[in-house]
């Protein structure tokens, strides 16, 4: 048992009242539209998704104009820029089909990289991919992601980071365990940030890594992430983002055995940057409250001092959305 387990979470509130969020689809250099948050900021606003851009030399790229349910990034890219944020998070997956730095630059760079200068990354599987894209990496090094968001990477053959933003402390991992040499108890990556946790004094913290540890998409559920998840329980971090199925989903706060708990963990799940539409199978998983697979768009989060608001702002034409507010703990 986890020492937060007896604080069970009862029947979930009911969600804000939220104004519909709309913004502009189409290619990159289109002026963004400004979109209406349903609350009223009192802090930086955090815009984040995954599974982003395609390759452009796939047959649904066209040039940037993308397909209906294919290659939407250009799309997702004006919409976030609409939002105004203060900061991007990419949730990996970013360049399909394999990370190539020549795909970066022609696919993902006219379209979310013109919020590069705001934007932290993290890598997912794609980006370590060898074969099936253009300008693949042989090497398994993820040598195209980490050319082309540079700095904002976290350190080459490392690519796990923390920052601070509005009082927050946001850490960023590398959920490529075979890279990092393990992501386990007791490996590099972990005690690392084991040792960031415990330095770290903000009253709120969010998370964010590529593949997730609780997932009702086709990927499911992935162990290799326990520890990440048993340490930010233990330091009492919020929030959890990934992406790596490519439907969005948000879980109801829970302890690493997945006990519901009213001051666990809330993950989401965005992995609706552009790229394509996945699917969920089967039973939801335990604690599961929210979950859409055919609506490309991003999440919004507003970084409170003692709290978030979030809020799923689809692209243009879509209806699905998702909004509410969450103290820390």
């Amino acid at each position: 048992m986890y020492p937060r387990t007896k604080h069970i979470i009862p029947a979930l509130a009911a969600a804000l009242a939220a104004v519909a969020l709309a913004a502009c689809g189409g290619r990159a250099g289109a002026a963004p539209i400004g979109v209406a948050a349903p609350w009223s900021r009192s802090g930086p606003l955090v815009v984040a998704a995954g599974d982003i851009a395609c390759d452009p030399a796939d047959a649904h790229f066209s040039g940037g104009r993308g397909a209906t349910n294919h290659c939407q990034e250009f799309a997702t890219a004006a919409l976030a820029a609409g939002l105004s944020p203060a900061a991007v998070l990419a949730l990996g997956d970013d360049q399909y089909e394999c990370g190539g730095y020549q795909a970066f630059v022609h696919s993902y760079g006219p379209s979310w990289g013109r919020l590069q200068r705001i934007t932290y990354a993290v890598p997912g599987n794609q980006e370590y991919g060898t074969s099936g894209g253009t300008d693949c990496d042989q090497s398994r090094q993820a040598a195209g992601y980490f050319r082309y968001f540079g700095a904002a990477a976290g350190p080459p053959g490392r690519g796990y980071y923390s920052f601070d933003l509005g009082g927050w402390h946001l850490i960023a991992l590398n959920a490529n365990c075979s890279a990092v040499d393990g992501c386990g108890k007791g490996s590099e990556q972990e005690r690392w940030l084991e040792g960031d946790l415990q330095r770290d004094h903000a009253k709120c913290t969010l998370a964010f890594w590529h593949q997730p540890r609780f997932s009702s998409g086709s990927n499911g559920n992935d162990k290799h992430y326990s520890a990440f998840w048993e340490d930010l329980y233990r330091f009492n971090a919020d929030v959890v983002l990934n992406g790596h199925d490519h439907d969005y989903e948000r879980f109801a706060p829970q302890a690493p055995d997945r006990t519901p708990v009213i001051n666990g963990i809330t993950e989401f799940v965005v992995g609706t940057g552009g790229e394509d539409h996945g699917s969920f199978s089967g039973k939801p998983e335990p604690n599961s409250v929210v979950r859409n697979a055919d609506t490309f768009g991003v999440l919004a989060l507003t970084l409170r001092p003692d709290g978030f608001d979030w809020s799923f702002a689809p692209v243009a034409g879509g209806t699905f959305s998702d909004h509410g507010a969450r103290s820390c703990h």
